[in-house]
């Protein structure tokens, strides 16, 4: 009897054990990573009503839900007394996203230009 509780507690725990994050989705849900060496206070996607607060240089923000989703998209980002904006050349011919996770890796060049990466998680 007891060889049987064991078997069942040691098959729960693989089955919940074994739950991605990715595994509920039913949005799109996109996070920044700050590739720069200042600390982002506000950061905003597209015309998104929510925005990242805080993110240091080298870290990575929690997931946004998104409605829908791009591989490439405006960003306003806030550091200090500055404000940074990235506008893709071409909206209309970015990718919409299908339901996944996702990270914009986003960092600054020596103009002050955003660069931002795609990249699947």
């Amino acid at each position: 009897m007891k060889r049987i509780s064991l078997l069942i507690i040691v098959y729960i725990t693989l089955i919940v054990g074994c739950t991605d994050r990715d595994d509920k989705l039913d949005t799109v849900n996109i996070r920044i990573k700050n590739e720069s060496s200042i600390n982002f206070d506000e950061v905003q996607i597209g015309d998104n009503e929510e925005f990242y607060e805080n993110v240091g240089p080298d870290k990575y923000s929690d997931y946004l839900i998104y409605l829908e989703g791009f591989t490439s998209n405006s960003i306003s980002i806030i550091a200090g007394e500055e404000t940074y904006q990235f506008t893709p050349e071409n909206m209309e011919e970015e990718m919409q996203l299908p339901i996944g996770l996702y990270t914009y890796k986003l960092s600054l060049d020596e103009e002050g230009e955003v660069l931002l990466e795609f990249v699947i998680d």
